[in-house]
């Protein structure tokens, strides 16, 4: 997909953010994003959508074995944490200094 076309998010790599959705929903329990892949709409959290994955044996792991690892999930299913209220919230985007800046709709808040 071209640059021009991109999608955008609200959310990023770093964020707090809390499931609303799924088999991992805790809406009071934020957790942490570890990637987010715009030309998927996908975001992998940590700790949530654990799968097993089946390893052969390689160099660096000559046993082989299973382990337990994020899978990702869709990002509508995600809800950023606002620090401040202690709650999710939705995010509008405000322009500051000729920057996009994410804003918190629940208490006014800058997202950093």
């Amino acid at each position: 997909m071209k640059q021009r076309f991109q999608p955008k998010f609200n959310i990023r790599k770093g964020d707090s953010v809390v499931v609303i959705a799924g088999a991992s929903k805790d809406r009071s329990n934020p957790k942490k994003v570890l990637a987010v892949y715009p030309q998927k709409s996908r975001v992998l959290i940590e700790g949530v959508n654990m799968v097993t994955k089946h390893l052969k044996p390689n160099a660096q792991n000559p046993q082989g074995g299973i382990v337990q690892e994020e899978a990702s999930i869709h990002i509508s299913n995600v809800m950023l944490w606002d620090a401040k209220a202690k709650a999710p919230a939705r995010i509008k985007r405000e322009r500051k200094e000729g920057n996009f800046v994410r804003v918190s709709k629940k208490s006014g808040e800058e997202i950093k």
